[in-house]
């Protein structure tokens, strides 16, 4: 299985570079499906999931297309995603995303389509790879979903992925708070910046960064 775990999504020429990598192709010989679900609950300016795409576009891609395994039935989302080398999970609400995962059935089918293509995840996309969904992670770090419950996560990868280190957008997302978790939750935990990723080839990681992050237990 091959997958890139971003923070902020093709934000720098490493993180590209690591995934045209994963694909085996040229940009302009690879095309892309943009999965916004997980941004579909969130509130106020999105201007951020603007900024997402425009990152995405700026790739010369040989097509990018857009579909809400939300909105459209199943027979319209899964030829886009069967054409496509690229799965790319944009970000939102963690909890929303993998809701629909699971309601919309992509999750019984998901696995056989990573045997052929590549998953991108960015920010709620790339947690949701993890072993569940860690609300106590939530209640710490995001200040949100409190009233959510345990929700297992895809189970593609056997760490946590902590998004936004150190954003001026997210203030509890921050050294110390992430280290109180490390002592609470035992699994590996990764916290990345937007500059930085996790590139996974058939369960080997590799941390892809020109910015910073950390690594617990």
């Amino acid at each position: 299985m091959k997958l890139l775990l971003t923070s902020g999504g093709l934000t720098n020429k490493s993180i590209s570079s690591a995934l045209f990598d994963l694909v085996g192709k040229k940009p302009e010989d690879t095309s892309l499906v943009f999965i916004p679900t997980a941004s579909n609950i969130e509130m106020g300016d999105k201007d951020w999931l603007i900024n997402d795409l425009i990152n995405i576009r700026n790739q010369n891609f040989k097509s990018v297309a857009v579909t809400d395994i939300s909105a459209v039935e199943e027979s319209i989302w899964r030829p886009q995603m069967e054409e496509a080398d690229v799965l790319f999970f944009g970000g939102g609400n963690t909890y929303h995303l993998m809701r629909w995962i699971n309601k919309s059935g992509l999750v019984k089918i998901l696995p056989e389509l990573l045997k052929t293509k590549v998953y991108v995840g960015l920010s709620a996309g790339s947690m949701v790879t993890g072993p569940d969904l860690a609300l106590r992670m939530s209640q710490i770090i995001y200040g949100e979903d409190l009233e959510e419950e345990f929700m297992d996560g895809l189970n593609f990868v056997d760490f946590y992925l902590l998004p936004h280190l150190h954003s001026p957008y997210f203030p509890e997302r921050q050294e110390e708070n992430a280290q109180k978790l490390s002592k609470e939750i035992l699994r590996k935990i990764y916290f990345l910046d937007d500059q930085s990723a996790i590139k996974v080839l058939n369960g080997k990681t590799e941390i892809i960064t020109e910015g910073k992050y950390l690594e617990f237990n």
